[in-house]
């Protein structure tokens, strides 16, 4: 099962705060929007995504399509797959997929410690 891109999804009080502290840590703005209170981080191959009040908790994300730099994968597993995969080997899903869709779509569970995991594919 390929799940794509890897990062994970800090829930952050202050995004502010939260982008100078990493920011001394060596890691750059590759994406998002401050104002909207999200911003995607990266320091080499290393990435992770700030959101303030979006969700509880940290989540661990998986981007199928895509690679670590957000490009487009030529070939990938879709959401729609992996789901089905999923549900066949007994994993209760928080979120699935809307019946009878294509392109962008998500689904989300738990692991058994109930830690969120989010599968976000966007095409």
């Amino acid at each position: 099962m390929e799940l794509g891109a890897f990062s994970v999804s800090l829930s952050v009080k202050d995004i502010h705060v939260s982008k100078a502290f990493y920011e001394k840590l060596g890691f750059t703005v590759f994406g998002g929007d401050i104002t909207q209170h999200w911003l995607i981080m990266k320091n080499g191959d290393h990435i992770f995504g700030l959101f303030q009040g979006m969700f509880e908790g940290n989540v661990l994300t998986f981007n199928p399509g895509w690679d670590q730099n957000a490009r487009n994968l030529d070939s990938f597993t879709d959401v729609r797959e992996i789901e089905a995969q999923l549900v066949a080997q007994g994993v209760e899903l928080t979120k699935p997929t809307e019946p009878g869709g294509e392109g962008p779509e998500s689904i989300a569970f738990l692991d058994p410690d109930g830690n969120a995991i989010l599968i976000d594919q966007h095409r």
